[in-house]
């Protein structure tokens, strides 16, 4: 009785635990707050929010390095350390990096700043600060199952001597690297995020606690982010994030096996207005801030224009499209590409950056083909782009001359076998032919005539080929030296 009562406990036991542990990941962090700052003034809230986030981290099953303060070789030396262990846990590890601190854009790209920095022009934050990018290509280096970017890093410009670095991040898409790749930002692209009146900034306060909410995935994760800051700060900022994953996560909760669903389809800024028109701004405000499309912000600052709601969504509306041209600039990298940025944003905060690049590359050839008005208007990676097929290439067409005469060309002959045909048996009454080649003609020379009868002048005069025009006896003249 005993002996099947304990089996009966161990099977569900056994079924519980294989379906925990096929749902089971590595989960690995790196958590970096950066307050410390010794060149601008110092921030309160970065190292709260590191350990507060460490926490939750902790909570949720990761496996969590913390970091502070740290200067450009530190900072490089902790996210090569980070890979190393991604690396050795192997394909089946989630990487999650979580930075709070200063960040810039200095021409198109996002700099993270360590607490050592000290710059006096924008020259000096690509060889002081550390790229964004390069985080980016470390971890997407070491396989892993997918990797998740935190960044509370858009706070004000705290070098005043930068007048031309643009505001806030530039825009990152997570669609144009690699798979399985989750970004999200403190705020929109080209805007500036709260330091926050509290222990934590606005962004931290709004994960810490979407994050501990079971069970929901980590889209709606970060969309209920969205609406927390954009709410208590009264519509002064917009958490942002792009997603290129392709599997589920969840901070809290089991996983959902298999591939993600797919996402609805967008729906139209005619639609959008049918459905926000009549709803309380609130409510309407924080269905297009969940959303976070073009269509519903411009639906919505078309039905409610004379609000605050209404203007600051129009505000967000014209910024992000700009930071869209602005990353399809960069991304080209041509003075074309500038010149259009330009003509769109004659007067934006990334105008002077856009004037420097163009000029920097005016006098740079040129060698992509040109492309149509419309095929220009997508955003263009070269990194993803398709080689284009050499066999797929037509050749020119020859223009036809009317009154010119029709010149006949004669195909080409058959390209001869080198096959010996079959022998055939030769019938009795067949004639055989036989075709001889006449010799070759030889031609002799006539031999001059004696010379007289005297031995010394006769051997002088018979050499054997030593001057111009010698004989050899072979019947051919040679024009030997």
């Amino acid at each position: 009785m005993l002996r099947h009562t304990l089996f009966g406990l161990m099977v569900p036991a056994a079924l519980l635990l294989g379906s925990q542990s096929a749902s089971a990941e590595n989960r690995l962090a790196l958590v970096i707050g950066q307050s410390a700052y010794r060149s601008v003034p110092a921030l309160p809230n970065p190292a709260n929010d590191a350990r507060a986030v460490t926490q939750l981290l902790t909570d949720s099953g990761f496996d969590v390095s913390t970091a502070a303060d740290l200067s450009q070789n530190q900072m490089r030396e902790a996210v090569s350390e980070f890979a190393g262990k991604v690396a050795a846990k192997g394909a089946d590890t989630v990487a999650l990096v979580f930075y709070a601190g200063h960040g810039l854009q200095i021409d198109g790209e996002n700099f993270l700043i360590p607490v050592d920095i000290d710059a006096k022009r924008e020259a000096d934050i690509p060889i002081q600060a550390v790229r964004l990018n390069d985080i980016l290509n470390t971890l997407t280096s070491v396989p892993s199952r997918m990797r998740i970017l935190m960044l509370d890093a858009c706070r004000n410009n705290p070098f005043p001597d930068l007048k031309t670095a643009g505001s806030g991040l530039a825009l990152v898409d997570a669609k144009v690297g690699a798979p399985g790749t989750f970004l999200s930002f403190s705020t929109s692209p080209g805007a500036v995020a709260e330091d926050g009146s509290g222990s934590n900034s606005p962004y931290t306060t709004a994960l810490l606690a979407a994050g501990r909410e079971q069970g929901i995935p980590i889209e709606e994760t970060f969309k209920r982010v969205r609406l927390a800051v954009n709410k208590v700060t009264e519509g002064r900022q917009t958490p942002w994030d792009s997603s290129s994953l392709t599997e589920d996560f969840r901070f809290s909760g089991a996983l959902v096996a298999g591939p993600k669903p797919a996402a609805a389809p967008k729906k139209t800024v005619a639609e959008w207005t049918r459905d926000l028109n009549g709803k309380p701004v609130e409510a309407a405000n924080a269905l297009i801030v969940a959303d976070g499309t073009d269509e519903a912000y411009e639906a919505f600052a078309g039905l409610y224009p004379q609000t605050s709601l209404g203007r600051l969504a129009r505000d967000w509306l014209v910024r992000h499209r700009r930071m869209v041209a602005w990353n399809n600039a960069v991304l080209t990298n041509t003075a074309a590409g500038y010149r259009s940025f330009l003509a769109r944003f004659p007067d934006s905060d990334l105008s002077a950056t856009a004037r420097k690049l163009e000029e920097r590359l005016r006098n740079r050839p040129d060698f992509t083909p040109a492309v149509s008005a419309a095929a220009a208007a997508v955003p263009q990676n070269v990194a993803l782009a398709a080689p284009m097929c050499p066999c797929n290439v037509q050749p020119p067409q020859q223009p036809i001359k009317v009154n010119a005469p029709v010149r006949r060309v004669e195909p080409d002959p058959p390209k001869r076998v080198d096959r010996k045909p079959p022998r055939r048996a030769r019938e009795v009454d067949d004639d055989v032919v036989v075709v001889r080649r006449p010799p070759p003609r030889e031609v002799y020379e006539p031999a001059p005539p004696p010379p007289p009868v005297s031995i010394g002048i006769g051997i002088g005069l018979g050499g054997f080929g030593g001057g111009r025009g010698g004989h050899y006896g072979d019947g051919y003249r040679r024009g030997g030296y």
